[in-house]
């Protein structure tokens, strides 16, 4: 047997949820876009919700690199407010920052009332690139495991709601997923040099992985994992597991009314743009 067939076998007896809707007939893009489209319709409610019952909520996005999770972020935030669904993606370190107990810059970040802030990558670096590249000491990373589920209780008891994801995806789909960024041109810039070392590094992820999830797991703030080799299907559960973490419920809106334009001072608007500068009509 061939180590190809071989690793295949392994993935079969020891994840067969990828085995599941993920290799179904492929997810049409006309069945794709209306699940997605009335998902989106409820997380406009969600919003309304959160917002009447100023209700506070942190989403953490965590996972293999090229797994999906900025595509997931996108799709749950395109159709709502950006100052109810804020996302938050934080560059490295500042020096200044780098002097700051572990945590402290995600902190700054966290929701007010009425906000839902979603954090692609977090606090969980500490426990994923920075052990398995080596930027944090050994001990470092022992201690926030340790201690992270105390910060996460404290704060899930001060009323706001955590919710973590995990996106995995297999060995293969994501080589698939690089060897497309580099040939498309409109994705080269995903491709960072961490990537690069994710690729090379996949097993001692799968360690740090499986450290965090045992040390972080917990029945307050659990981790929910996100089979992503499809990304439709990947995207559309998230959101609905998501919907299902709510309590929400429709919030009662006045009907709206355009009315009638006021013509009071009418003059010929268009003309009086005659001779500005305007974008030649390329399409």
């Amino acid at each position: 047997m061939s180590k190809k067939k071989d690793r295949k076998t392994r993935e079969k007896d020891l994840a067969p949820s990828r085995q599941g809707k993920s290799e179904e007939k492929k997810l049409s893009r006309k069945e794709y876009e209306a699940a997605l489209y009335d998902l989106q319709a409820e997380l406009v409610r969600l919003q309304y919700w959160v917002v009447e019952h100023g209700h506070r909520a942190v989403i953490v996005f965590e996972g293999r690199d090229a797994a999906g999770k900025g595509g997931a972020i996108k799709r749950i935030t395109e159709r709502v407010s950006p100052r109810v669904f804020r996302t938050v993606a934080l560059p490295a370190p500042s020096d200044r920052e780098k002097g700051q107990i572990h945590g402290q810059r995600y902190l700054s970040q966290f929701p007010t009332r009425g906000e839902i802030v979603l954090f692609d990558r977090s606090w969980y670096n500490r426990a994923g690139v920075e052990r398995v590249m080596n930027f944090s000491r050994e001990d470092e990373v022992e201690r926030f495991l340790e201690t992270v589920p105390i910060f996460e209780r404290m704060f899930v008891e001060g009323d706001v709601q955590l919710i973590k994801y995990w996106f995995d995806v297999s060995m293969e789909e994501q080589e698939r997923r690089f060897r497309q960024r580099i040939t498309d041109p409109r994705k080269t810039w995903k491709l960072s040099p961490m990537d690069i070392e994710s690729y090379r590094r996949w097993y001692e992820y799968s360690r740090a992985r499986d450290a965090m999830l045992a040390a972080t797991d917990t029945d307050i703030a659990p981790w929910h994992i996100v089979q992503a080799d499809n990304k439709r299907r990947a995207r559309l559960n998230c959101i609905s597991h998501l919907l299902s973490q709510f309590p929400y419920d429709s919030v009662p809106r006045k009907k709206v009314h355009l009315g009638k334009r006021r013509m009071k001072g009418k003059y010929d608007d268009l003309a009086s743009l005659k001779g500005r500068r305007f974008i030649p009509e390329v399409f």
